[in-house]
C-alpha cells in the first residue's frame, strides 16, 4: 500500500492528477511530475471544458471570501446542499457598526433601517442588565466566560431587530463545477445584489482558472434558469402551519433494522443507506434570523424563505426584553409593519428592511439519518432558543411517529448556558 497527500498544488493541478488516473496506470508520483511539466491549463481547456468531462472539475477546489454583502445575498449562495463554508455570527458579533444594503435607496427606506439599528444599538446596555439580573453569575463561574455568555446572550435577544439587510462576510469552499453551477442559477436571481456579486465572483474565478471557467452559455438554458429563478427561487405560505410532519417513511419497513436504529448510541450518526426509507418533511413557522441556523443542515432539501411581515414577529425575542424595552418594541414592529406595507418595491426587495425576528414558513425535507442527525443538535441548549422550541417538536414528532428510533435529544427547559461565553476562537 502507497499513500500520498499533496496539499500544495493549486486546484487544476489537483483535479488533473486525479483525472490521470482514469487514463493511465502510473503512480501519481509520475503523474505530479507531470504536472510540474506541462501545467495543468492546457490539459483543462482539453479535457474538462473542450470535452465535457465534468467530474474532473469535482477533483479541484477553491475557496472564495465575499465581504459588505447583505445577509440576504449570504443565504442565496448558501441555498445550495453542496454549500460548505463560515460567515459572521449575529450571535456572537456586535452588528451595530455594519454597513446595510438599501437597494430603494430613498429617504424613507434609510429611514426604516435607522429606526432598527437605533433600537439594536441604544438597547444593548440595558438588554445586558436584564440578563444579568435574570442569570446571575454563578458560585465558581469565570467572570469572563460570564460576561461573553451575557453579550452573547445579548446579541441573542436583539438580533431580532437587525434588518435582513445588514452587511456581512462569508467564505465558500467549493469545487469548480459547483462553482460553476451555483453561478449559473445566482446569475439569475431576484436580487439585484446577488446577481451582481455572482458576476464578481465569477469573473474572479476566470481570472483565476480561465480554463475551467470559459464555458459556452445557450440562450434556450439561460432563459429556462431565467424563469426558475424568477419564479421559484422563494418559498412563502401565508397559511403555514406552526408545525406539521408528514414522511413517506413506513414504520413497518423500520423493523428489518431494529437494532441499528435502537442500540444507536448518542453522537453516532444512523448508517447513509437508510436514506431510502423515504423522506420526513416538516413545515413550521420560524423567525427569519434562527431559519439561518437550520440551513446549515444542507443533507436534504431547505426551501428559502420569503422574508415578510405576514406571520408576525417571534415572541422569544420580545419575552426577553425588559418592559420598558419591550414597550419600544412593539411600537417598532407596529410601525415597521405599516411602513413596510407602504414601501414602493417588490416583495424581494422588501426583505432588506425587515427585521430578522419575524416568522417565515419554512419548509424542510431530509432522509431519517439527516433527521436524526438535525434533530439531536438543535435541541442541544447552546442553541438559539427559538430554533431550540422548533427542534423539540421535531423531536418529539419522530419519537412519535416512529417508536422504534431512539433519540437522544435534550429536553431540558434551561435556555441559559454559561458555556456559551466559552464557545469563541482566541489567540493563545
Amino acid at each position: 500500500m502507497k499513500v500520498f497527500c499533496y496539499d500544495e498544488f493549486a486546484p487544476e493541478d489537483t483535479a488533473m492528477m486525479q483525472a490521470l488516473y482514469s487514463r493511465s496506470d502510473r503512480s501519481v508520483a509520475e503523474h505530479v511530475d507531470k504536472v510540474r511539466q506541462s501545467g495543468s491549463g492546457k490539459f483543462m481547456e482539453s479535457f474538462y471544458v473542450g470535452y465535457g468531462h465534468n467530474s474532473i472539475a469535482d477533483c479541484g477546489s477553491t475557496t472564495i471570501f465575499i465581504e459588505d454583502v447583505s445577509i440576504l445575498t449570504t443565504k442565496a449562495f448558501q441555498s445550495h446542499n453542496m454549500y460548505s463554508g463560515q460567515e459572521t455570527s449575529t450571535r456572537y458579533i456586535d452588528m451595530g457598526k455594519q454597513g446595510i444594503s438599501d437597494p430603494v435607496g430613498t429617504a424613507e427606506s434609510k429611514r426604516i433601517l435607522d429606526d432598527l439599528m437605533e433600537f439594536y444599538n441604544t438597547s444593548q446596555p440595558k438588554v445586558a442588565e436584564h440578563i444579568r439580573r435574570i442569570f446571575p453569575r454563578g458560585e465558581g463561574e469565570d467572570e469572563k466566560m460570564y460576561d461573553k455568555a451575557v453579550a452573547a446572550r445579548t446579541f441573542d435577544s436583539l438580533r431580532g431587530f437587525l434588518p435582513a439587510g445588514i452587511q456581512t462576510q462569508f467564505s465558500w469552499h467549493t469545487n469548480l463545477r459547483q462553482a460553476h453551477d451555483s453561478l449559473d442559477v445566482l446569475s439569475h436571481h431576484p436580487l439585484t445584489e446577488v446577481r451582481e456579486a455572482a458576476g464578481e465572483v465569477l469573473a474572479t474565478l476566470k481570472s483565476k482558472y480561465p480554463n475551467s471557467f470559459s464555458h459556452k452559455t445557450y440562450p434556450a438554458s439561460e432563459d429556462y434558469r431565467e424563469l426558475a429563478g424568477q419564479n421559484y427561487t422563494y418559498y412563502h405560505n401565508p397559511q403555514s402551519p406552526d408545525f406539521k410532519l408528514t414522511t413517506t417513511v413506513k414504520p413497518a419497513e423500520l423493523e428489518q433494522y431494529r437494532d441499528l436504529l435502537s442500540q444507536r448510541p448518542v453522537k453516532t450518526l444512523l448508517p447513509q443507506f437508510l436514506l431510502d426509507l423515504g423522506l420526513l418533511t416538516f413545515e413550521f413557522k420560524l423567525d427569519f434570523g434562527s431559519f439561518r441556523d437550520i440551513q446549515r443542515h444542507r443533507n436534504g432539501v431547505c426551501r428559502m424563505p420569503l422574508l415578510t411581515t405576514e406571520l408576525g414577529f417571534n415572541d422569544w425575542y420580545l419575552n426577553q426584553l425588559p418592559p420598558d424595552v419591550r414597550a419600544e418594541a412593539d411600537k417598532l414592529i407596529a410601525k415597521q409593519v405599516k411602513s413596510l406595507a407602504e414601501l414602493d418595491c417588490s416583495p424581494e426587495d422588501k426583505q432588506y428592511y425587515t427585521a430578522m425576528g419575524f416568522n417565515v414558513s419554512c419548509k424542510n425535507s431530509y432522509g431519517l439519518p439527516a433527521t436524526v442527525y438535525m434533530v439531536e443538535l438543535r435541541c442541544g441548549n447552546t442553541v438559539h432558543p427559538s430554533l431550540r422550541q422548533v427542534a423539540h417538536q421535531m423531536s418529539r414528532a419522530v419519537e412519535r411517529e416512529f417508536p422504534l428510533v431512539k433519540l437522544h435529544s435534550d429536553y431540558s427547559l434551561d435556555d441559559w448556558d454559561v458555556r456559551r461565553g466559552d464557545q469563541d476562537i482566541v489567540t493563545k
